[in-house]
């Protein structure tokens, strides 16, 4: 039986897929699924990929 995609109300990540071009992890796509099926920026190649999570870009 096949199962379509899974709704999230969360955007996907947006990787820097020239940093990710030669990265063994993710095969060059700049995420990774994790064992929840959820996308995650890779930790190997995307720089700072968990230090920016819930944090306001615009800033105070």
């Amino acid at each position: 039986m096949a199962y379509g995609v899974h709704r999230s109300p969360l955007l996907p990540p947006h990787p820097d897929l020239t940093v990710a071009r030669d990265c063994e992890q993710c095969l060059g796509w700049g995420t990774v699924v994790t064992r929840d099926g959820d996308h995650e920026l890779c930790r190997t190649c995307q720089p700072a990929a968990g230090d920016d999570e819930g944090t306001d870009p615009v800033g105070p």
